[in-house]
């Protein structure tokens, strides 16, 4: 067996098929053609002596091998993106980065911009819109912002923004089960979940309720999405009251309880611990501090609804 280092593309080509278990996506990915990557994981399954994929039912699959040498491949990816980045000179100006929810940079981020460029005149911002936790060793991002209760082991998080929560269902479905009464009530309906399946936990300990119940029922990563499940009639959801300020006013929608907030539930600025001195990393960071305190303040409430602390795992 050869024991040299195979080719880098090589090794490439066969990260990307087995993250994707698809030679066109990754081909995609890769900016190249289908059989370029066919010829590249065949040059290495040559060169280690050993298959790294089966075909099956028009699919591909990883063998014991490949499955074996997938960690280790992409492991060593990550020390190179991630030793890169630490020795690369952090600039002053440039590019920014920042992937954040579609919703969130609709109605938050995007108006807000004009002030970012006017205290820093040298940084351009490109926002990307994604709904997954973004890569930070492979994406090229520099922050995110995402929705949740912040825990992202490996990154630091900054609560940027607690929204007004609010349950709501399609008017069918407050047709079938009849409109709640009490917030108890809706112990007994179907429910649409966050990625997390802590939201209604967390909305029903605010109301002082405790639903023992597993959070059954279709999860989503993405409001914009979890609001299409709610609107297809899967059940109630909880969402942000500015996202379906519409819909509930034009009746597609109806408001099922009085809003909350939900301190723990938020908005949050992530990225990676060694990127925290950046300049603009951190110039980005104290403007969004900023920019949330002083254009997002909430309005007094006469009794308190944050869920206990020690219950929410923050």
């Amino acid at each position: 067996m050869d024991h040299r280092l195979p080719p880098l593309n090589a090794l490439r080509a066969f990260e990307a098929t087995a993250r994707h278990l698809s030679v066109k996506n990754a081909a995609d990915e890769l900016c190249v053609t289908a059989g370029a990557v066919s010829q590249l994981i065949k040059s290495l399954e040559l060169h280690l002596g050993i298959a790294l994929f089966r075909r099956a039912n028009r699919g591909i699959f990883l063998t014991d091998a490949g499955q074996a040498y997938l960690p280790p491949v992409r492991h060593a990816f990550r020390q190179i993106s991630d030793a890169t980045r630490r020795i690369a000179a952090p600039a002053e100006t440039g590019i920014l980065t920042v992937s954040t929810t579609p919703f969130f940079a609709s109605a938050w981020l995007v108006p807000r911009l004009k002030s970012f460029h006017d205290a820093h005149p040298d940084i351009d911002l490109q926002v990307v819109s994604s709904t997954a936790l973004a890569d930070f060793s492979r994406d090229g991002v520099d922050v995110a912002i995402r929705h949740g209760l912040g825990r992202y082991p490996g990154l630091i998080s900054q609560r940027v923004l607690t929204v007004e929560i609010v349950p709501v269902a399609t008017p069918a479905l407050v047709r079938q089960l009849g409109m709640p009464a009490s917030p108890a009530d809706l112990t007994r309906w179907p429910r649409v979940n966050d990625a997390e399946r802590k939201a209604w936990r967390l909305w029903f300990e605010a109301q002082g309720l405790d639903d023992a119940k597993p959070a059954r029922g279709p999860s989503f990563d993405d409001s914009g999405l979890l609001l299409k499940a709610v609107l297809a009639g899967q059940g109630a959801g909880l969402l942000p009251a500015a996202l379906v300020a519409d819909e509930v006013a034009e009746g597609r929608l109806v408001q099922l309880s009085e809003a909350a907030w939900l301190e723990d539930f938020a908005y949050y600025l992530v990225h990676p611990e060694d990127s925290r001195h950046r300049p603009k990393v951190a110039a980005f960071r104290e403007w969004i501090a900023a920019e949330s305190s002083r254009k997002a303040a909430r309005p007094p409430r006469k009794t308190p609804v944050k869920a206990a602390r020690s219950r929410a795992g923050s």
